[in-house]
């Protein structure tokens, strides 16, 4: 007859070498916040840049202003792009914990490598909205400048 596996230790090899992983990934974790290492690849070319203000309203729409000139480029209705929602709720988030009011507008560029960066410059929190896949990339990608309006483009 066999011993129930409930009886026999686990193995003490197992054991170690998850506390020396659970360990090492703190450690490191640790060291690249300390020394505030860049977690972004190199920067590419900037394709467009614009600074964006989002402001809630009372009845529950957002509106997305141009950072530069102040003028409304959009009013996103209530209930609707939850995923834009969602991104500007932590960057939210985040200004609320270091007391910082919501003047100072984000930055949205795109980079010629095909990456699409949201930046608070105020806390220096940058998202790569990339990871998000191709359709949350188009919801911000609307409030860049249209290629023809960019610095250098071609007619």
């Amino acid at each position: 007859m066999t011993t129930p596996m409930y009886t026999r230790p686990f193995p003490r090899f197992a054991l170690i070498g998850a506390g020396v992983l659970i360990v090492a990934t703190i450690t490191v974790a640790a060291v690249v916040q300390y020394l505030g290492v860049d977690t972004f690849p190199p920067t590419a070319a900037v394709l467009a840049s614009r600074d964006l203000r989002f402001e809630d309203q009372a009845d529950g729409s957002v509106r997305v202003i141009n950072g530069a000139d102040g003028s409304v480029l959009q009013v996103l209705a209530p209930g609707t792009n939850g995923f834009l929602r969602g991104t500007l709720r932590g960057f939210a988030r985040e200004r609320r914990l270091e007391a910082i009011g919501p003047a100072t507008p984000f930055r949205l560029t795109a980079y010629a490598d095909g990456r699409l960066v949201l930046e608070d410059t105020e806390t220096g929190r940058r998202t790569d909205l990339e990871a998000f896949g191709h359709s949350n990339v188009e919801v911000f990608s609307r409030f860049l400048p249209p290629p023809s309006a960019r610095p250098g483009a071609r007619p």
